[in-house]
């Protein structure tokens, strides 16, 4: 995907701290306190945009927990953002469309990841409060929310979890102002199932952000 993406744009990559490769071994980021917020993801983002010398402004890509990190940085940082990817992105909404008890039960799941090794555990409740407190999206700000259609489970609080995700990524579309793509012939991991997807419609932000900076 990332290279499909490069012969039109500048891509840039990183591997968030706590994260593994997918051969199970740590990613060589350094390691940070755990659990994590979004707007601690938001830190480390800067920092890293900086100490490489990425130069604003950036298309932000996010997928699963990184959405939330890519849409609070867009929101705390406007000047700086001039587009928005989500990747079947986890959703602030998505603890109004849970059952409480599948929110709880999801929450304990999560904070059971925590096994003292450094391993990445996303802080969901704090990251709900930091993007509800966070200013809205710029009005025009081009946005593509992609959806998984291929239905896959939490496995948390009895019941299916997945027309409570659906509810939540609508929600998410909404609130973006983005365009919704849920025909994506994918599960969770769309980046994987379906890269040309991903890069087609990272593609299409870039070329609108391109099109806003020229008028």
């Amino acid at each position: 995907m990332l290279p499909e993406v490069a012969r039109s744009t500048r891509v840039c990559a990183y591997d968030r701290p706590g994260t593994t490769r997918l051969d199970g071994t740590p990613s060589r980021s350094t390691p940070v306190a755990q659990p994590t917020t979004a707007a601690a993801g938001v830190g480390d983002l800067r920092a890293a945009l900086a100490a490489a010398g990425e130069h604003p402004p950036y298309v932000l890509v996010g997928a699963s927990w990184g959405a939330m990190i890519a849409s609070l940085f867009a929101r705390t940082e406007p000047a700086r953002t001039a587009g928005l990817v989500t990747v079947d992105g986890a959703s602030p909404f998505l603890k109004d469309t849970l059952t409480p008890a599948q929110w709880s039960a999801w929450m304990d799941k999560v904070r059971a990841m925590d096994n003292g090794k450094g391993l990445e555990t996303p802080d969901y409740p704090a990251a709900v409060r930091e993007l509800r407190g966070a200013p809205a999206l710029p009005q025009g700000l081009p946005a593509v929310v992609l959806t998984s259609d291929h239905p896959w489970d939490l496995s948390v609080g009895g019941g299916s979890t997945w027309p409570a995700w659906l509810a939540a990524q609508r929600r998410l579309a909404e609130d973006l102002r983005a365009r919704h793509v849920t025909d994506t012939d994918s599960g969770h991991g769309i980046a994987v199932e379906q890269p040309r997807l991903v890069a087609r419609a990272i593609r299409d932000v870039v070329e609108q952000a391109r099109a806003g900076q020229e008028r």
